[in-house]
C-alpha cells in the first residue's frame, strides 16, 4: 500500500502546467516533505528513450495503437522504478503527465475509445492513480497559438491540425467529469490566480494525507 502523496498535471502544452509544478514542489519541500518531480512521456532512462521515438518527426509512419502502446510501455518503466518506489518511500510524486493524457491524447484525439487506452493501461499503472490531478485547460486555438510563437521545434504531436487539439480539449473535460479528484482550473486565469486556487486544494490534501497516516 503506498505511503506517499501522488499529484499530475494535465493540459494541452502551453497551458502553464511547469510553472505551477514548480510552485507545488515549492510548497512541499517548504513544509518539510521530500518531492519528487517527474515527468511523462519519460522520467527513467529507459523511458526517455522511448519518448524520443514517440515525438521523432521521422517517424510520421507510426500507427495510432503502436503510439498507445509506446506510452503505456514507458509508463509502465516510469510506474515500476520511479512512482511507485517513491510513493511507498512516502515521497511527494508530482508528476507532469499521467494516464490522463493518453486517454485524452490517444482516446479522444487518435480517436481509439477511452477505454480501449485505459484497458492498454491497466497492467502499465499497477492500480496506482493520483490522489489528485490538476487539469490547467486552455483552449486549442490558443494553445497552438502560444506552441507556434515558443521559437523551438515542434515534435510529432505539435504539428497536428487544429481538430486534434479540439478532440484532446473535449477529451479533458470529459475526464474530469468522471472523476472527484480533478480539478479544472481555466489557463486563461493569471498565475498567481491558478496558485491559489492549486495551493487550497493542495492544503486540503495535505490534511488528508496525513490523517490517513494517524
Amino acid at each position: 500500500m503506498k505511503k506517499g502523496l501522488f499529484i499530475t498535471f494535465e493540459g494541452l502544452d502551453g497551458a502553464g502546467k511547469s510553472t505551477q509544478i514548480q510552485k507545488v514542489k515549492e510548497i512541499f519541500e517548504q513544509k518539510g516533505f521530500e518531492v519528487v518531480l517527474t515527468r511523462e512521456p519519460g522520467g527513467t532512462d529507459i523511458s526517455e528513450k522511448i519518448r524520443k521515438i514517440i515525438l521523432d518527426n521521422d517517424n510520421d509512419e507510426m500507427s495510432f495503437v503502436t503510439e498507445a502502446l509506446l506510452y503505456a510501455a514507458s509508463r509502465a518503466q516510469h510506474v515500476q522504478q520511479k512512482i511507485k518506489p517513491a510513493l511507498e518511500d512516502g515521497k511527494v510524486v508530482v508528476c507532469d503527465r499521467y494516464v490522463h493524457s493518453s486517454i485524452a491524447y490517444q482516446g479522444y484525439g487518435r480517436q481509439l475509445g477511452a477505454e480501449k487506452v485505459m484497458e492498454i493501461n491497466s497492467h502499465a499503472i499497477d492500480d496506482i492513480m493520483p490522489d489528485i490531478s490538476f487539469f490547467i485547460l486552455l483552449p486549442s486555438d490558443k494553445a497552438l497559438e502560444r506552441l507556434k510563437n515558443s521559437n523551438r521545434e515542434l515534435d510529432r504531436l505539435e504539428v497536428e491540425e487544429i481538430d486534434f487539439f479540439l478532440r484532446i480539449e473535449n477529451g479533458y473535460n470529459c475526464i474530469a467529469e468522471e472523476y472527484d479528484n480533478i480539478i479544472k482550473i481555466d489557463a486563461s486565469k493569471s498565475v498567481n490566480e491558478i496558485a491559489h486556487i492549486i495551493y487550497d486544494k493542495i492544503f486540503v490534501e495535505i490534511e488528508k494525507w496525513k490523517n490517513s497516516k494517524g
